[in-house]
């Protein structure tokens, strides 16, 4: 028992939880303690935890993880996913119930250490990276299509030096008809044991996209906008998936969706799902056109996908297991005891609803996904309806001094006072 009283901080009470990693799929409380999972049972006793939340009717699972984003912000640069067209994270991510991102590309080898302080080390979401091939990141068509900035060797030794941090190497928008881009992606990938994530730019018959998924790119690397039938995805007589997507699959590529403003078709999506081929992450490739447009937010990708016949179980397994597994980081996107605690509470809503492709073309569900509550590292960190908070004319539900090892939200007369390195962007 804790100094406190208590056994736990917080206590999630009543949830239909989704770990898929743990097969765990119906009604479970889960009890977090110090940032991390205490417990999971279907009755724990409220009496044993600081705060107690009902979440009663709504799903409870993983801190959902975003593989494609571009947050690589506050540099100035115009027109540039090191700058201008990248977004800081933690007001795009917390509120959809995204605990952890991979910015895709956004800096290269040269810049790694800058968006690391300017960015990673002060955001309370958690920013890992897919480091770009171009050693100066990804910063228009000038940068991007120079084969010289492309060094296997320099962005592989920087992976190294950051383990914690660099997950996988990005190649992106390349129009020129080379192959080098992808080579040296596959030899820095190889250099630091991480996957690659290809976005394949401009079509090229020099450089057909059956070649890169059979030959190029290594079992475990990832394909993303595969639905953006831009180069080669979709067969042009069936709809369906193209020969090369699934020759691509059966030699263990991921796929990744990859939303963004530009790389999302319903007529390349809704023929390849009705043929069966699911994405195997949903990602939202986050930036400042795309959340305005079609895409908006992860939940709403995720919904689309509800629209197109998946269940909330397979769409939870696509923005948590399934892409914690695809960056090779295993301790995040599950529920397990003595998991760091980042986890989403989720509401599923029924009306009529409408959702928008990369080409303003809209198709209707019946359902969608909205976070009514994220928990990052233990502490609450959004609330949409006020879940975890005590009505304004009643007493407080529980300990204010104590509140600050359960919320965010807790400087209020009486809260104990942080230490250093609990603040919100000081967390694993």
């Amino acid at each position: 028992m804790s100094a406190s009283g208590q056994n736990y901080d917080l206590l999630l009470k009543g949830g239909h939880v989704i770990d898929v990693k743990n097969h765990i799929d119906g009604v479970m409380d889960i009890a977090i303690k110090d940032g991390r999972i205490s417990a999971v049972a279907r009755k724990l006793n409220p009496a044993d935890a600081i705060k107690t939340v009902n979440v009663h009717g709504l799903y409870v699972t993983p801190g959902l993880i975003d593989i494609h984003v571009h947050v690589y912000a506050g540099t100035g640069e115009p027109h540039s996913y090191a700058g201008d067209l990248a977004v800081y994270p933690d007001g795009f991510t917390l509120r959809s119930g995204v605990t952890t991102v991979v910015d895709a590309g956004c800096s290269g080898w040269r810049s790694l250490e800058d968006f690391k302080q300017r960015v990673i080390d002060r955001s309370m979401t958690r920013v890992l990276v897919d480091l770009n091939i171009v050693g100066a990141g990804m910063r228009g068509l000038k940068y991007e299509d120079n084969l010289d900035d492309m060094d296997g060797e320099a962005t592989g030794r920087m992976a190294l030096k950051f383990p914690d941090i660099i997950v996988g190497i990005k190649s992106a928008h390349f129009t020129g008809p080379q192959w080098k881009p992808y080579d040296e992606a596959v030899k820095a990938g190889n250099l630091a044991h991480i996957p690659v994530m290809i976005d394949f730019g401009t079509e090229r018959p020099e450089r057909p996209l059956y070649d890169l998924l059979t030959q190029k790119l290594r079992p475990g690397d990832i394909y993303t906008h595969e639905y953006s039938g831009l180069r080669g995805e979709q067969d042009p007589v069936t709809g369906g998936p193209s020969k090369a997507m699934l020759a691509g699959r059966a030699r263990g590529i991921y796929f990744d969706v990859g939303h963004g403003g530009g790389s999302f078709a319903w007529s390349v999506a809704l023929p390849m799902m009705k043929a069966g081929f699911t994405p195997d992450s949903i990602s939202t490739d986050l930036h400042v056109d795309s959340m305005n447009a079609g895409m908006k937010d992860m939940l709403t990708v995720a919904s689309k996908f509800l629209a197109m016949g998946q269940t909330v179980q397979q769409v939870v397994a696509e923005m948590t297991w399934n892409p914690a597994r695809e960056v090779h980081q295993e301790q995040l996107g599950n529920l397990s005891v003595g998991a760091l605690a980042d986890v989403a509470v989720l509401s599923l809503e029924h009306g009529h609803y409408g959702f928008v492709d990369m080409f303003d073309k809209k198709y209707t569900g019946s359902s969608r996904l909205v976070c009514e509550l994220t928990v990052r590292a233990g502490k609450v960190v959004w609330d949409l309806n006020g879940l975890s908070a005590t009505m304004w004319n009643k007493p407080e539900d529980n300990d204010s001094r104590l509140a600050r090892r359960w919320t965010v939200f807790s400087d209020r007369p009486g809260s104990e006072t942080p230490t250093p390195g609990q603040g919100t962007s000081q967390v694993p």
